[in-house]
């Protein structure tokens, strides 16, 4: 996890095209400037960076459906559940499933454990659009490298 550049995941280690699942890994800074304020003591991770992370896994997914031809951007989260704490150095699982596509949105179910234990869960919501601008696709691209994204499951899904 790289906070300071909002790379929230680490690793895809798994893509199903064909079941339409994604799994990921992080691993939860152990040092930050967000924990020094949340909080002094008792430093956990913001929830709204466990709803991103959520996202971003999601996010891949969807990318990875549309064969890096089209762009999800953030649309609305539902039903987030904030299960129980994450503290610094605690490694995420991350999973999710499309459960709707078309019209321009998809739709996720996403969920985060740590230890085999369920910490949050939400549905996810994006609209789906071309790529901005060839920067921003390239960028992406290079991004899949570092997850090691499994370009190999493109061509079986």
């Amino acid at each position: 996890m790289r906070l300071e550049y909002f790379q929230l995941i680490d690793r895809i280690v798994d893509l199903n095209p064909a079941e339409r699942t994604i799994a990921v890994e992080a691993t939860v800074p152990t040092e930050s400037t967000i924990f020094e304020g949340h909080f002094p003591g008792h430093p956990l991770m913001p929830g709204v960076l466990l709803a991103e992370a959520m996202a971003q896994t999601s996010g891949w997914l969807i990318i990875a459906l549309n064969r890096f031809e089209r762009m999800p951007f953030l649309a609305a989260i539902k039903e987030l559940k904030l299960r129980s704490f994450v503290q610094p150095g605690q490694q995420l699982a991350l999973d999710a499933t499309l459960v709707h596509d078309g019209s321009g949105f998809a739709m996720t179910r996403a969920r985060t454990h740590v230890e085999g234990k369920l910490v949050c869960d939400a549905t996810i919501t994006f609209r789906v659009v071309e790529f901005p601008n060839p920067e921003m696709r390239g960028h992406m691209e290079s991004l899949a490298k570092v997850l090691e994204f499994p370009m190999g499951a493109l061509a079986d899904g």
